[in-house]
């Protein structure tokens, strides 16, 4: 039986959305994290216990062997970087020539026990997607933690000095910045901010970075029960309905993404994964059994939160999508 919230998007979008090739696999290796982040989707923290273990790990590398289609691991979390298999992770992937991703939160690379993490980043040509909601000190502590925008800047000059960012000479060692708005609000143009971004971070502290993305905050988990407290809940998801942008569908992230949860369940993103939509089909299948024929052309589980990904200029784990 299809529900109502989910009903509300199939009927905007005239149909169901189904998958394509798989060509990302995200792993989301654990909700352990050394920040506790107001609008986090994860509701990760230094609380919590779930971190894939050695034995699904093994598993997920196994699957990028029988995915064939696959050009991106993206690692992502929690601070993927406390998995214990975060480095073996990595290095499978760019055994495998792979593009590699880690979602960085910047502060971990300042930890204790992960002072080695940035130059192994490096050494390894991992493409880096870093949190920094802001410019300001004021709004990225509000959001992020107490002390947490200086050693964000103090973590992006050291990636700068190890040639990540760098535009001159060009460097191949991919930094982008992410951006995700402190209220309930749409992000604002791409480009306009990322200029801000630009001239604002190289003129106070001389950082330097390739691109921003912009990514709109989910109506679920911690950010939904922001919302609840405030009573803002039903006008941000009154927003995102109206905002629906039916040009985002052909990029959505969850046609062409495999979604691996810290246990090996599978999901069509992130998010779906936070909200245990899982595949469907009616036929659970986890990371040591999945094969690409079982993915191509199933229907995609959607949901009232889709709205999300689809308002304004759309928002996936790359940004704007039109």
């Amino acid at each position: 039986m299809v529900t109502t919230s989910r009903q509300n998007f199939l009927t905007r979008i005239g149909g169901t959305l189904q998958r394509g090739s798989t060509r990302v696999l995200q792993l989301n290796v654990g909700r352990l994290c050394n920040q506790t982040c107001g609008h986090c989707h994860v509701d990760a923290g230094p609380h919590r216990q779930e971190v894939m273990s050695g034995d699904v790990a093994d598993a997920c590398v196994e699957l990028l062997d029988r995915l064939d289609g696959i050009e991106t691991l993206d690692l992502t979390g929690g601070a993927p970087e406390m998995c214990p298999s975060f480095e073996d992770l990595v290095r499978a992937g760019r055994e495998r020539h792979l593009e590699v991703i880690d979602r960085c939160n910047l502060t971990i690379l300042s930890e204790p026990g992960f002072e080695h993490l940035a130059r192994f980043l490096a050494d390894h040509r991992v493409r880096l997607i870093a949190s920094l909601p802001c410019y300001q000190l004021e709004n990225v502590d509000q959001q992020r933690g107490s002390g947490v925008f200086r050693r964000s800047i103090a973590a992006l000059q050291q990636l700068n000095d190890l040639g990540y960012g760098v535009s001159d000479p060009p460097s191949e060692l991919i930094l982008d910045l992410v951006y995700n708005p402190i209220g309930p609000q749409l992000p604002p143009p791409a480009k306009v901010l990322e200029s801000a971004y630009r001239e604002q971070l190289s003129s106070a502290y001389g950082i330097q970075f390739h691109r921003l993305l912009t990514i709109t905050n989910m109506p679920i988990a911690r950010f939904q029960s922001q919302l609840r407290r405030t009573g803002q809940e039903q006008s941000y998801q009154t927003l995102l309905e109206d905002s629906f942008n039916r040009a985002t569908l052909s990029g959505l992230m969850c046609r062409q993404t495999l979604s691996v949860s810290h246990d090996g369940q599978l999901y069509d993103c992130d998010f779906n994964q936070m909200l245990q939509l899982e595949l469907t089909g009616g036929d659970r299948l986890c990371v040591s059994d999945v094969n690409e024929s079982d993915l191509v052309g199933r229907d995609i589980h959607t949901g009232q939160h889709c709205f999300g990904c689809t308002a304004g200029a759309g928002s996936s784990c790359g940004g704007t999508l039109v």
